[in-house]
């Protein structure tokens, strides 16, 4: 008898300023605790299944104290879906107006979505998508 497969449980981010991050991915719409900000490990639900868990440098390295941050581009990279595309441009554009990183302004992409790129407070990738509509 084989074993079931392990269920996806969380992704996990370290971050330099917890409340920069939390700031971010409250703006982008997750429910953050409110009193999170000073906190060292962070659990965010997302919507249908894992966790994003946010830790800062200091509780990384007090389990991997030789832990430096990766170099030569971006993190990771978190895919939001919107139910449609107008829904991306008008999130992208609040998390601009907030004074967020843009990197990629919403375009309609060959694959047939909406998409736009963010940077988070760390520089993590942070796509934005919807599916396009028939008539787009």
């Amino acid at each position: 008898m084989t074993s079931p497969a392990p269920r996806f449980h969380f992704i996990g981010l370290v971050v330099a300023d917890m409340a920069a991050s939390l700031a971010f991915y409250r703006a982008l719409g997750l429910a953050v605790p409110a009193d999170a900000d000073a906190e060292p490990h962070v659990e965010v639900p997302l919507p249908d299944g894992p966790l994003l868990v946010l830790d800062t440098i200091a509780t990384v390295r007090s389990f991997a104290p030789d832990w430096t941050p990766p170099t030569g581009g971006h993190r990771a990279s978190l895919a939001f879906a919107f139910a449609d595309p107008a829904e991306v441009d008008k999130k992208y554009a609040e998390l601009v107006a907030a004074g967020f990183t843009g990197y990629r302004e919403p375009w309609d992409a060959f694959w047939g979505q909406r998409y736009a790129v963010l940077h988070d407070p760390d520089g993590n990738g942070v796509d934005l998508l919807a599916p396009r509509s028939p008539t787009a």
